[in-house]
């Protein structure tokens, strides 16, 4: 009965004595070129999903985790973006005519909602890093609510636009 005991009492000891890891392995998000994860071309009314794709659904759940170069990676991109739409959907829209300049439009919209998408994700991705060191939130919640607006408002105006032709620029 003794060595049952043993048998049984050994292996949940040595369990016990594993190491246990720290914390959870960091979390790494590549850089890509505007190109690569623009959504701008195709039809409008999914952008919200599209840009999901892109800059939320590839995060772990805890955003603890996300290493300085994956934030840093997240910033690049959502500037890209920013970048686009000032740089280039604005002049290409103000040249354009008719059907070009509505699909150049609907295209700008959908990569506002990613590019909003972009600055949502790294602002929450800030809260939980400061949260978990203990430190004050209160401006990036501010932050947060202003382009969550911004974010809802755009969304709002691609669904409108669902099914028109979409026109990119990368």
């Amino acid at each position: 009965m003794r060595f049952i005991c043993l048998a049984l009492l050994i292996p949940a000891l040595a369990a016990f004595a594993a190491p246990v890891p720290s914390k959870r392995a960091a979390f790494s998000f590549a850089l890509q070129s505007y190109a690569d994860f623009q959504i701008s071309d195709g039809v409008g009314g999914n952008a919200e999903a599209e840009a999901n794709a892109v800059f939320v659904t590839p995060f772990p759940a805890d955003l603890t985790t996300v290493d300085a170069t994956s934030l840093a990676n997240l910033g690049t991109m959502r500037e890209a973006a920013e970048s686009a739409e000032t740089d280039s959907f604005d002049p290409e829209i103000d040249a354009a005519t008719g059907a070009d300049a509505a699909a150049l439009q609907v295209g700008k919209i959908k990569n506002k909602v990613l590019k909003l998408t972009g600055e949502v994700q790294q602002i929450k991705i800030k809260i939980a890093q400061a949260t978990a060191a203990g430190s004050d939130t209160s401006d990036l919640e501010s932050s947060l609510t202003e382009e969550q607006t911004k974010l809802t408002t755009n969304i709002a105006l691609d669904v409108k636009n669902n099914g028109a032709a979409s026109k990119g620029v990368a």
